[in-house]
């Protein structure tokens, strides 16, 4: 009876410390964009149409954003992989079916709201509770390139075909990119320490039901101990996009880019390596660039390649992939970008 009621109070505090940390991140994520408003342009002065502004205010707003969801996306994947096993997991995502596991780690990524850089952590949990790596693969390609957010934005702009279009390429891509990387057997490409991953550095007894208190601990150590790895790594590949966020003038992609062109989408597709946001953040100059003549198909490759092949989040990758398998993971994935841009342009 002691030990029932024992088990019952430390699930009553554990929910109760749950809510109060989830309030205290949902209100840190709420107040960051006019934190740093008031911090760049108030308290340092810094105009928000200048190159230096928007620089600062890109690292900075974006520096907090990705932290506050890789320690969000960290914790509560750490939660639910506590109540999985490694062979439950495994069937989850793996399928029994060839390419079944792909199929659904890809609709996994297009419903989860992340972009490739807090994708990471997820890909640790992943490949760490005994996922096959192209299934991951295929959630870390599908998440970043095909969100919600950004359909929803494209339906409004430019209608029902080029949303679906859009949805079916980009899963598409996932998939087959995934089956072609698993099928490779790469293993030995990723770094060790990702296998090497477990719960709060204990191995779960399957036997013994965790309490609420134990599986939050858990939660909180395995984001500690990733963030700590990879936090060099977001902070230059945040630094380089910020360097880079609003240099290049539409001018200049339509010198390079525009109609008549006719290597138009592999040089968008290398304009866009080099930035770094999310689908949703670039939809607005997908729209400036398509409303100045850009072809569609030429549009949505740039997008792609800036949310799914940006350097920046290959600076991240590299402290979980080798440097093999991120320019097979690179290989692959742009030359089915690449088969997006020149479909869209054919059929729009």
């Amino acid at each position: 009876m002691k030990a029932a009621a024992s088990a019952h109070d430390d699930g009553a505090f554990a929910v109760v410390r749950l809510v109060l940390a989830a309030a205290m991140w949902a209100g840190l994520y709420a107040v960051k964009g006019p934190a740093v408003d008031g911090l760049v342009h108030g308290l340092l002065g810094l105009a928000p149409t200048s190159r230096l502004g928007a620089a600062v205010h890109f690292f900075l707003f974006d520096s907090i954003k990705i932290v506050l969801l890789l320690v969000g996306i960290i914790f509560a994947v750490t939660v639910v992989r506590s109540f999985f096993s490694v062979e439950r997991t495994r069937a989850l995502l793996g399928g029994r079916r060839e390419g079944a596991g792909n199929v659904l780690a890809a609709g996994l990524g297009v419903v989860t709201p992340f972009c490739s850089c807090s994708a990471v952590p997820a890909f640790i949990g992943f490949v760490a509770a005994g996922v096959p790596l192209g299934v991951t693969l295929s959630f870390l390609i599908a998440s970043p390139m095909v969100n919600e957010i950004a359909l929803v934005m494209l339906l409004g702009m430019f209608g029902w075909g080029v949303a679906a279009l859009y949805l079916a390429s980009g899963l598409t891509l996932a998939v087959v990119a995934g089956m072609i990387l698993g099928r490779l057997h790469l293993e030995a490409w990723v770094e060790p320490f990702v296998f090497e991953t477990r719960l709060g550095g204990k191995v779960l007894d399957p036997s013994r039901q965790l309490t609420w208190g134990e599986r939050l601990q858990m939660g909180v150590e395995e984001a500690g101990s990733i963030l700590g790895r990879i936090w060099p790594y977001l902070l230059v590949g945040i630094g380089l996009g910020s360097v880079i966020h609003g240099w290049v003038p539409q001018s200049f992609f339509l010198r390079v880019a525009g109609p008549g062109q006719p290597l138009a989408v592999p040089v968008a597709v290398l304009l866009g390596i080099p930035l770094y946001s999310n689908a949703a953040g670039i939809l607005p100059l997908v729209e400036a660039l398509h409303a100045k003549g850009l072809a569609m198909g030429t549009t949505l490759a740039f997008m792609m390649a800036v949310v799914a092949l940006s350097l920046p989040e290959m600076i991240i990758l590299r402290r979980v992939l080798k440097p093999r398998l991120i320019g097979l993971y690179v290989a692959v994935v742009g030359v089915g970008i690449l088969a997006t841009g020149y479909l869209f342009n054919a059929v729009l």
